[in-house]
């Protein structure tokens, strides 16, 4: 097993490993091509075949792209990513269908140990320096919203249908149809039916008191007139009592 196929198999390998180098640093050149198109460049699709991405219909990566190795990323049909997608594909990585992911993601399968003793720089018996890293892969299921600033660590799948909260660090999976955040992340409720008539229910209430703000508004109106009217009434028309007072004073 060569340092690659333990990498996607999860074992502990050598990332400065020939053939690693090679696709990391041929990756990274890719990305920065890409960053670098206008956002209606034609070549920015033909720069994501180049990575090896397996792509659906309809997807589009908004730039800037940061990618290890983009071979070993797959994205579903109608999947869009904002500002500063980072995927650090140690393992595979697989984003499903109709996925949104809001700006400054960062999807990051790598795994160091805890131990420094462990984690830090060694000469390897090739005689250069490196380091031991292992990962696990990722998945985001079909239909799931990622908001901004999301992390999504090593193992994590995503289920369908789920959202995750701005600014989340999602260490754990989570289960479909569930809206989930914070740092770690958690299950915060089911999604379901409910969900959507309780938005319903609250544009009804804006529609409501919008038309009722403007019968509210009208009727002001209305009673405004009145009262003007009526202390135009009240001022002009005679006064028989005062006028009879003044006559009996008069001797008429």
């Amino acid at each position: 097993m060569n340092e690659k196929e333990k990498m996607l198999n999860g074992k502990i390998y050598d990332p400065n490993d020939e053939e690693l180098l090679y696709l990391r640093q041929k990756c990274h050149d890719l990305c920065r091509k890409y960053n670098q198109l206008s956002e209606t460049d034609v070549n920015r699709y033909e720069i994501l075949k180049e990575l090896g991405i397996k792509m659906g219909k309809n997807v589009y990566l908004q730039g800037p792209i940061q990618f290890d190795y983009g071979c070993f990323i797959e994205i579903g049909n109608n999947s869009y990513a904002n500002f500063n997608l980072t995927v650090l594909d140690v393992c595979k990585v697989k984003i499903g269908n109709n996925v949104f992911i809001g700006p400054n993601v960062s999807i990051v399968p790598p795994i160091h140990p805890l131990r420094y003793q462990e984690r830090n720089l060694y000469l390897s018996n090739k005689g250069y320096l490196t380091d031991k890293e292992y990962g696990k892969p990722i998945t985001i299921e079909d239909n799931c919203w990622i908001a901004s600033n999301v992390t999504i660590c090593g193992g994590v799948i995503i289920g369908e249908g789920s959202v995750i909260g701005a600014g989340s660090v999602v260490t754990k999976s989570i289960p479909k149809n569930s809206f989930a955040a914070g740092s770690p992340c958690r299950v915060i409720r089911e999604i379901t039916d409910d969900v959507l008539d309780h938005s319903q229910r609250q544009c009804h209430r804006i529609i409501i008191f919008d038309r009722l703000t403007q019968l509210v508004r009208k009727h002001i109106q209305i009673l405004h007139s009145i009262a003007l009217k009526f202390t135009v009434c009240f001022f002009c028309r005679p006064n028989r009592a005062l006028n009879n007072s003044f006559l009996r004073c008069t001797g008429g």
